[in-house]
Parts: structure tokens; C-alpha cells; sequence
């Protein structure tokens, strides 16, 4: 086939999709979208916390750790190479048959995943809870694996497809149903962890069956779907890079769960008091982890920008936009974190009716690590274009191997503390280890993102010294450009009149209508 032949049906097959989103649009409908979603997410982990004790919110807490383990290693990583390889298939009229040859596999590998489960409910009862005696709660948490695998596929293809209105309107679905089921559940079914775990099931599977009506708008035409591909040729072209995101699925979540397993089997306290502070170490990360989950969906919306830029050659392009993202990120994600530490004592007193002490001792470092975990996420991202996830994975494994090894020598003396101070040394040096591994292949890392990646570090001093250390980056921001460049300042100022002109737009749709008279003839 010529070159001429090869254009004109990537053109067609970019036609035969709906147009993608900006950038800039995109990051305004993720905060708008996610500022509902995640007050209704909040709202409900406010509930569970109240409703719930310690040792149930334990048990959640390690259920939705595996969860979020097990579903993207039972489809071997696939939907995660999506944002890197679905630009490539698409520009060559190849679409179709990448999309049927991934589900297929995933739909494979998912049957085997849950149907080992089932079949081995003790051991896995053992391996989540530190104890045999809960094989029904597993067969409930076989059931939410299917679903949560089936909903975070859907929601992979959308993100490279760069249809993130679908993707947040899912992300909201999930999260709705799961509070309008969840709470009912707690109330007249059973107080503890199997309402959470079928709630957050039945949520998953209802946003996933919403999504398939929008499947058929994206699949290519007839003439691109028949263009096809060796599977040699195509398996060697996807496994290694879904290999690298299996290993880096694998590592990442390992790095995200083993603290709390490790207080489990590992902590040396009984299993009920382990699962107690795992309750509490949950109640610190709960408005932690929302902004990992927007730093980790933002990373995500950036990859299949980067990619297209990277496939066309602007490579200093990937740098400077990715450079501009982690900056954003990190002020955005201080100031976030200096406000919880200022409503801290109010929201474990009153919120969660006094329960979870230790949860508000450890909440300034959870903070900082977790705003290290979520820029990671994003940082990744030139790793990723460069087609050298592997050194991704690499990071991340140093740092669990540094969180593990903490653990074993602090965890038994220092408690909760001590896995908290663990995941800080080893979250600060994966990303670390990130940068420069970006760097040593072509990144330019700037000195505004290596000051603004460490400033989190000043949260575990307390909110009066963020909120010194906010002053100084606000002050430094607008008087220099060590911080932000002045092409940078310019777009900020593009994006906010943007956001002004669809604020003022959305405003007249919303406006009551006048009817205009009717015209006599």
C-alpha cells in the first residue's frame, strides 16, 4: 500500500471518530466534572468512617487495595498501553482490529482471574485479611474484581480516545451509584465490609453497561476495521510495552498496598488490632488519596496528548508541556494539602465522631506522600513516550524494595508512624529516580519543577509553615521566572479568560429562552 493510500485512510479514520478534546478544554471539564464527583466521594468516605468501625473500615480498606492490584494484573496490563498505541493503530487504519484482539485477551484473562478466586477463596481470605474465616467475603470480592476490570477498560479506551467528557461522566456514574448503594446497604443490609464491597460492585458494572452505548460512535468504519494486521507482527509490537505496564501495574500497586499488608502480617500485633490501624490509616488517607486519583487520571489525559506529539517528531514540545503539568500539579497539590491540614482537627472530631486519632497523627505525612504518588503518576508520562516504561518500573521498585525494607526495621517499634514514615523516604525517591531517568533520555527538567516537587516536604512541618512556604512560591511565581517562564504565565492567562468565556456561555444556555413572536404571512 503507498504512503498516499496510508494517509488517506488515516484521515477517514480520524473522521470516523468524534473529534477529540483539547488540552486545555480537557483539564477544565476533568475539575469541573471531578469537583461534584469527588464531594459526592467524600460525603460518602465521611459516612463509611462514621458508620463503620476501625477494624471494618480495616477490612475495606485491604479489599479495595487488592481490588485495585488484581484487576489491571488479570488482564496483563493491556488497557494500559491504550494511551500509548491506540494513536498508533488509528493513524494507519488498523483501528479495529487492535480494539477486538485486546478485548478478546482482556475478556480471556478476566474469566481466569475471578474463577481462581472462587477456587481458592481460603487462601485468598488468608492473603487479604490475615485470617481463613472469610471465604463469602471473597466470593463478593470475585464478583466486584469482574466488574471493576470491565469498567476500568472502558474507561482506558475513552482516555485515549480522548473522549474525557465520557470518561468523567463514567468516573461519576461509578462513584454515584456507588454512595446511593453503598449507604442503603450499610443501613438495612449488613453494617460492614460486604455491603461496601457488593455496593462498589453493583456501581462498577452500571457505569460500565452506561459506557457500551457510546461504543458503537467509536468503532472506525467498515474500510478501516478490515485493514489487517500480522498477529506476529502485532503481538511483538504491543506485548513488550504492555509487559512493562503489567510490571509497572504490579509494582506500582504493590508500592501503594504493601504498607498496610504489611501491618497486617508483619506488624506483629493481632490481627484484629492491625486491622484497627489499618482503619485508621485509612480514615488519614482518605482526602489524600482523592487528589492521588486526580493527579493519576490528569496523568492519564496527558498521555495521549504527549504521545501525539511525540509521534510527530516534537520531542521539545513533550518536555516543556509535561514540565508545565508537574509544576501546576505540585502548587495545585500543596495548597490543597495546607487547606486539609487547617480543617483537620474539625473533620476527625466532628466528622468522624473522634474515632480515629492516630489517623490525624500521621495525616501531615500521608499528605506529602501522597502528593508525591500522584505526580509520579504524571511524571512518568516521557518514560512512557520514550517507549521506556520499563525504567518507570524501574523507580517505582527501588522504592518499594527502600518502603519494605523501612518497614521491616520501624514498623514493629514505631507502629503506624513508622510504615508512614517509610512510604515518605520511599515515595521522595521514586520520583526522584524518575526525573533523572527522563533526563538521561533527552527531558529537560526545570528548576521551578525540581523546587515545587520537594515543597510538599514543608506539609509534615504543620500548616502555619505551608502556608509560609505558599506565600514565598506565590510571591516568587509573579516577581521571576524562576518558577514559571513567561510563556507559561501567558497560557495560564489563556486558560483562565477561556474558562471565563464557557463559564459566561454555559450561563446564557441556562438562561430562560424568549419565544419570538410568531411571523404572519
Amino acid at each position: 500500500m503507498s504512503e498516499a493510500d496510508d494517509l488517506e485512510i488515516a484521515n477517514e479514520t480520524r473522521d470516523s471518530l468524534p473529534a477529540a478534546d483539547t488540552l486545555a478544554s480537557s483539564v477544565v471539564i476533568l475539575l469541573v466534572m471531578t469537583v461534584v464527583q469527588r464531594l459526592v466521594g467524600f460525603g460518602r468516605g465521611v459516612l463509611f468512617c462514621r458508620w463503620l468501625d476501625p477494624e471494618q473500615l480495616g477490612q475495606w480498606d485491604v479489599t479495595f487495595g487488592f481490588l485495585m492490584l488484581a484487576a489491571p494484573l488479570a488482564v496483563l496490563g493491556l488497557p494500559g498501553s491504550f494511551g500509548r498505541y491506540l494513536e498508533y493503530y488509528r493513524f494507519r487504519g488498523q483501528l479495529g482490529a487492535f480494539l477486538r484482539r485486546t478485548t478478546l485477551l482482556c475478556t480471556a484473562t478476566g474469566v481466569v482471574a475471578v474463577l481462581t478466586m472462587v477456587g481458592a477463596r481460603y487462601w485468598f481470605s488468608e492473603l487479604i485479611f490475615g485470617r481463613r474465616d472469610h471465604p463469602d467475603l471473597v466470593l463478593w470480592i470475585a464478583l466486584c474484581l469482574a466488574t471493576v476490570i470491565a469498567h476500568n477498560f472502558l474507561v482506558s479506551l475513552f482516555i485515549a480516545l480522548r473522549m474525557y467528557r465520557v470518561v468523567n461522566l463514567l468516573q461519576f456514574l461509578q462513584s454515584l451509584g456507588f454512595a446511593l448503594l453503598g449507604v442503603p446497604l450499610l443501613i438495612f443490609w449488613k453494617c460492614d465490609t460486604a455491603s461496601v464491597v457488593v455496593a462498589y460492585g453493583v456501581a462498577s458494572l452500571v457505569a460500565a453497561l452506561g459506557a457500551l452505548s457510546w461504543l458503537k460512535g467509536f468503532w472506525p468504519t467498515r474500510r478501516v476495521t478490515d485493514q489487517s494486521i500480522a498477529p506476529r507482527d502485532f503481538w511483538a509490537k504491543l506485548i513488550p510495552f504492555a509487559t512493562w505496564v503489567w510490571v509497572t501495574n504490579l509494582v506500582t500497586n504493590l508500592f501503594e498496598v504493601v504498607d498496610r499488608y504489611m501491618i497486617i502480617h508483619c506488624s506483629g500485633m493481632p490481627v484484629d488490632e492491625a486491622l484497627r490501624q489499618v482503619g485508621c490509616y485509612h480514615s488519614s488517607r482518605l482526602i489524600p488519596l482523592l487528589f492521588v486519583s486526580i493527579a493519576a487520571l490528569l496523568g492519564s489525559m496527558v498521555t495521549p496528548h504527549l504521545s501525539f506529539d511525540w509521534e510527530a517528531g516534537r520531542r521539545a514540545e513533550v518536555s516543556t508541556r509535561l514540565n508545565t503539568v508537574l509544576k501546576t500539579l505540585a502548587l495545585a497539590l500543596l495548597a490543597a494539602s495546607t487547606a486539609v491540614l487547617v480543617l483537620a482537627p474539625y473533620l476527625f472530631n466532628v466528622a468522624f465522631a473522634g474515632k480515629f486519632a492516630a489517623g490525624l497523627a500521621v495525616l501531615p505525612a500521608t499528605l506529602a506522600y501522597c502528593a508525591w504518588f500522584g505526580m509520579f503518576a504524571v511524571a512518568q508520562n516521557y518514560l512512557w513516550c520514550a517507549e521506556k516504561a520499563g525504567l518507570s518500573s524501574l523507580a517505582l521498585l527501588v522504592g518499594l524494595v527502600v518502603n519494605v525494607a523501612l518497614n521491616l526495621v520501624w514498623l514493629p517499634t514505631a507502629g503506624l508512624a513508622g510504615a508512614v514514615a517509610a512510604r515518605i523516604v520511599s515515595n521522595l525517591g521514586a520520583i526522584v529516580l524518575v526525573y533523572l531517568f527522563s533526563r538521561w533520555h533527552g527531558m529537560r527538567i526545570e528548576l521551578g519543577t525540581w523546587l515545587l516537587t520537594l515543597a510538599p516536604a514543608v506539609l509534615c512541618f504543620g500548616p502555619l509553615a505551608a502556608i509560609a512556604v505558599l506565600a514565598v512560591i506565590g510571591v516568587g511565581a509573579f516577581a521571576g521566572n524562576w518558577l514559571f517562564h513567561a510563556e507559561e504565565k501567558r497560557q495560564f492567562v489563556e486558560v483562565w479568560f477561556s474558562c471565563l468565556g464557557k463559564l459566561k456561555s454555559w450561563r446564557k444556555l441556562l438562561a430562560k429562552p424568549e419565544y419570538a413572536e410568531p411571523i404572519e404571512t
